[in-house]
């Protein structure tokens, strides 16, 4: 069984599949690992370092997928990566079918197994391998940090000879993995936190990190599938804003992270609110990569509106390239470590893991709401 491990060619993408010290584990289990030179490189993993754990160092693409049978990317491939992989290999990456459904045709012409890591079932056992729940860690963490970097303001208190300073505010738009982590640097740089979330189940979570939970007068449940935020009716909506409206104001710094898997973002922050906010206040969308939380975001620009910073991230995680990537590499061995029976990959398709990650498989697009797209029955 060989793994080919690629480097990634999109603009800004800092990120590796595998790194080193994973190796060895997926070694003892039969792997033999190919890496394509330098492919660690931009996050600080050097090729010595594959190398002293049993990696072969590859020069290029082409031998790198000479004879693997597994390939391993953080990012879609292009044509020509495609183009490059053997007939009836399997593919491990992100690959945003519901973004890329042509993407996913392409991988299924050609006869390529693909297996769609954003797609990793929220169950128990898959808690390892979620590599959604893994980069959204990230993506908080750094969202805080950005924001924090845009505000003229401190964040903690501060009482000096000069006089005291008050803590900032920061309000935090949807309480995922990303929204809690937010919650936790905020709270951790000394802000006063407030979080809003259309599930009533996070209240606990968010007060347990120290913030205050933003409540409706008449409760609304958006939880849905696999513990995800559904779309509310427009009624619900509307009482959602006007909650929302009444805190932006005040807010020195609003952290958004809500998304609909398969929609656009819910939109939560109205240009009216923008204009109600203090000069100088910061917003940070991490919703940009899907039309934003606030309609006004350009995803990967920073823009000055109405006195406000507007901060469309298109890719946090990959700024924190080192635990990003420690974190995603954890993720593949676990999912690998997964599909190797006796020795031998196997892909059992009455596994949930597998069938609920396996968009293209033996020439066919396997993923249902992708097939939709592309007008398959």
């Amino acid at each position: 069984m060989n793994i080919a491990v690629l480097g990634e060619t999109v603009v800004g993408e800092n990120r590796v599949a595998l790194i080193p010290s994973s190796v060895p584990k997926l070694v003892k289990l039969g792997y033999k690992i190919s890496v394509v030179a330098g492919a660690g490189s931009k996050s600080h993993y050097q090729d010595s370092e594959y190398e002293q754990v049993g990696a072969t160092i590859c020069p290029d693409l082409a031998s790198a997928t000479n004879g693997a049978s597994i390939i391993l990317k953080v990012q879609p491939p292009t044509d020509q990566e495609i183009a490059s992989l053997p007939k009836n290999s399997v593919l491990i990456s992100l690959l945003l079918p519901l973004n890329n459904p042509d993407l996913i045709k392409s991988l299924a012409d050609a006869s390529i197994t693909a297996l769609s890591l954003e797609l990793i079932p929220r169950i128990t056992r898959a808690q390892s391998m979620d590599v959604l729940s893994s980069q959204a860690t990230v993506a908080g963490y750094k969202a805080v940090l950005t924001g924090s970097n845009e505000l003229g303001k401190f964040l903690p208190m501060f009482m000096t000879a000069a006089g005291t300073i008050r803590p900032g505010k920061v309000l935090i738009l949807g309480a995922g993995v990303a929204g809690l982590q937010a919650i936790a640097t905020a709270r951790r740089l000394g802000a006063k936190v407030e979080a809003f979330d259309v599930r009533p189940a996070v209240k606990e979570q968010i007060e347990s990190l120290g913030a205050t939970f933003l409540e409706m007068e008449e409760e609304v449940s958006g939880e849905g599938e696999g513990g995800y935020a559904k779309e509310l009716s427009e009624d619900q909506h509307l009482k959602e804003l006007e909650l929302i409206a009444t805190h932006v104001s005040d807010a020195d710094l609003v952290i958004t992270t809500a998304q609909i898997p398969g929609k656009p973002a819910p939109e939560l922050i109205t240009e009216a609110m923008v204009k109600s906010m203090k000069p100088g206040s910061v917003i940070v969308d991490l919703a940009a990569s899907t039309g934003g939380n606030c309609r006004l975001t350009e995803e990967g620009e920073t823009v000055l509106l109405h006195g406000v910073k507007l901060i469309g991230p298109a890719n946090l995680p990959s700024e924190v390239p080192v635990h990003a990537s420690q974190m995603f590499s954890k993720n593949v061995e676990t999912l690998l470590k997964e599909l190797v029976k006796e020795g031998e990959l196997s892909l059992d398709f009455s596994d949930e893991v597998v069938t609920g990650t396996c968009v293209s498989h033996a020439g066919e697009v396997r993923h249902q709401l992708t097939r939709e797209k592309l007008g398959l029955k």
